[in-house]
This record gives structure tokens, sequence and C-alpha cells, in this order.
């Protein structure tokens, strides 16, 4: 996710830049999608991941409600 903040990016080009099997980095990326923290959108036949911020903003307001309250 670390990556994600800077650019989208291919699974290749994350590849490039950790040192984890290809299978690996597969499945973490699909826990991610699932629980909406990115999104992968088809660019021919690569897909390009990017944050979601939408639910990172949502976190964060939450967090500043709860903050608020005490």
């Amino acid at each position: 996710m670390d990556l994600l903040k800077g650019k989208d990016m291919s699974p290749s080009e994350i590849l490039e830049k950790i040192d984890i099997a290809q299978p690996t980095l597969s499945h973490h990326l699909d826990i991610l999608k699932r629980a909406n923290l990115i999104s992968g959108e088809r660019e021919g036949q690569f897909i390009k991941y990017s944050l979601n911020m939408s639910v990172f903003q949502m976190a964060i307001e939450y967090m500043t409600k709860f903050i608020k309250r005490r």
C-alpha cells in the first residue's frame, strides 16, 4: 500500500520494488481488493492498482469524530 501512495502501479512494477514471489503478491492484492483498500483498473492486458482513498477518508473522519468525543 505504501508503494501505491505515490502512483498507480501494475503487479510487475510492484514486484520490481519489493522482494516477494508473484503468487504472494497476487494473494495480498486480492485481500486488499476484497477489503476495498485498493482498486484495479485494466489497461490493455495489464491491471493498474491504486489506493481507494474514499475508504481512507472515511477512516480519518471516523477517527476524528472519535477523538473529538473524548
